[in-house]
């Protein structure tokens, strides 16, 4: 799979593990961290960057990300997504550059229409970044196509315009835009940019005999190969530590059954409703179109919350563990406005990290554990939540024909949906929002190619039984003992008629 920083991802995650081991060997010290940078990174010679002294300076702030803990040049920061400054010093200053396909020619056409003085003509033209107000006009004019439009890869695939430089070309993420949606992270292609990771407090929790559950997000199966099962993930979690494992894909059953009953209910009143599943989608609703937070987004929890909760309610003081492809659930973790939600939340690559900081390796095993109907192991696809949400309805009885959804997945799709919805011009009844394209599958940390999972992800579902969502809930009695609304608030006798089926 090949990434903006295919070449030293292997590196960022030796650093995880390497701070994981020291962590099982309660060796979290300064004296044991400085050490491991020599180990990493002994020189004489470097191998990524201009000399070994940069590359220890940025491998010091990875093992910072890598407790958890902000940046020296954002100490204050909320932001899960940093930017290791360091690391950001190799990308062009200039927007706009003159390439060797001028021809320095007598029209002079980039001169005649710069109105700002920023091109000058010797050999050939040259653009003065310091007085270019990046009109785009001498690219536009320029007969050979000789000049170019530069745009850094961070600032280019960010969905909501977070990124921008300061004054010495230091990429700055502006947090009361950003999402976390995580996309900057491995576009960049000096690894200058990564999030917080909280492998150490996890292995804390479990070195203190705590109850610590993992919750395997939906996305898992088809993660790792065809052979490579929910059964099989859940053994290695058990090595590792973990009391057990819950598939979120009940979770998404779970949103599914509650977020059906706001759907018949909004139907009813003529109000539009977003799923609320996406944490990088609720960040986009909640910082960019902040009406639309308050009017129209669902006020269920996401399926890794709804898991969570669940855990906590059977196991009192457990500790709950997400893992999946999402950078953006780590922001979700840590928004302690939703109470009982994960306590933490790790990515595939962190997850991996942590096996081999133990010596321990996933293996095979048959596809016998299921905890979720196929429509919550769904929920990991774009267009999964609607059509669970829909079956729910369908279960209650309720006509589902006439109803339609806007499937948005990717930033510029939920902008484009959100937009219209905020315009009152949006046509559909209902948003399902995922800010990756094509659902989780295709999220920051994904480990393989969307094709890759898709293969095996097929493989693996085609073994699912055909359990309806609702009955399956009520296999769970516990279900009714807990919220699943945001705020916390439980209405029993509300629960008990959505698990039931009865019509809304």
């Amino acid at each position: 799979m090949i990434t903006g920083d295919k070449s030293f991802v292997s590196y960022k995650h030796k650093v995880m593990e390497e701070v994981a081991k020291l962590a099982w060997s309660d060796q979290l010290d300064q004296q044991h961290e400085e050490e491991l940078i020599l180990k990493l990174v002994p020189g004489p010679k470097p191998t990524y960057r201009c000399c070994i002294y940069k590359e220890r300076e940025v491998t010091r702030q990875r093992i910072i990300l890598s407790l958890g803990e902000n940046l020296p040049s954002c100490p204050d920061s909320k932001n899960e997504v940093q930017v290791i400054k360091p690391a950001c010093d190799e990308c062009p200053l200039a927007a706009y550059t003159v390439t060797d396909n001028c021809r320095h020619c007598l029209g002079e056409a980039c001169l005649n229409s710069c109105r700002f003085g920023a091109i000058t003509i010797t050999e050939r033209s040259h653009i003065d970044p310091s007085k270019c107000k990046e009109c785009g006009m001498c690219a536009k004019n320029c007969p050979y196509g000789a000049i170019v439009h530069l745009i850094r890869p961070c600032k280019s695939t960010c969905p909501v315009g977070a990124i921008s430089y300061d004054e010495y070309g230091f990429c700055v993420i502006d947090e009361n835009k950003c999402i976390n949606c995580g996309q900057c992270i491995h576009a960049c292609p000096f690894g200058a940019i990564g999030s917080k990771t909280y492998l150490t407090h996890v292995i804390q929790a479990i070195k203190a005999g705590k109850e610590v559950y993992a919750m395997a997000a939906p996305a898992t199966e088809g993660q790792f190969g065809e052979d490579i099962t929910m059964e099989s993930i859940r053994t290695a979690c058990k090595e590792l530590g973990f009391t057990d494992m819950v598939e979120v894909g009940l979770g998404g059953d779970m949103t599914a059954a509650f977020e059906s009953a706001e759907w018949t209910e909004a139907l009813r009143e003529g109000r539009k409703v977003t799923t609320s599943c996406c944490p990088a989608f609720i960040n986009m609703l909640r910082k960019h179109f902040p009406e639309q937070y308050e009017k129209n987004m669902s006020t269920t929890v996401s399926p890794m919350c709804a898991v969570s909760r669940y855990i906590k309610t059977v196991h009192p003081g457990a500790i709950t563990v997400f893992i999946g492809p999402c950078i953006a659930k780590k922001s979700e973790a840590s928004d302690k406005s939703v109470p009982d939600n994960a306590d933490y939340a790790i990515t595939y690559g962190e997850f991996r990290a942590l096996l081999r900081s133990r010596g321990i390796t996933v293996k095979p095993e048959p596809n016998d554990y299921q905890e979720s109907s196929i429509f919550g192991k769904r929920f990991a696809t774009s267009g999964g939540v609607a059509k669970a949400v829909l079956e729910c309805m369908a279960e209650r009885g309720e006509d589902i024909s006439h109803i339609t959804y806007k499937q948005a997945a990717g930033g510029q799709m939920c902008k484009t949906a959100l937009t219209l919805l905020k315009m009152g011009r949006l046509p559909e009844d209902f948003v399902e929002g995922m800010v990756c394209e094509g659902g989780c599958v295709g999220g920051p940390s994904k480990h393989r190619t969307e094709v890759e999972i898709h293969k095996a992800r097929e493989t693996l579902l085609s073994q699912a039984d055909d359990r309806k969502v609702l009955a399956n809930l009520r296999t769970f009695p516990a279900m009714e003992e807990m919220s699943m609304h945001r705020d916390g608030h439980l209405d029993p006798e509300e629960s008990h008629r959505i698990l039931s089926g009865e019509k809304i």
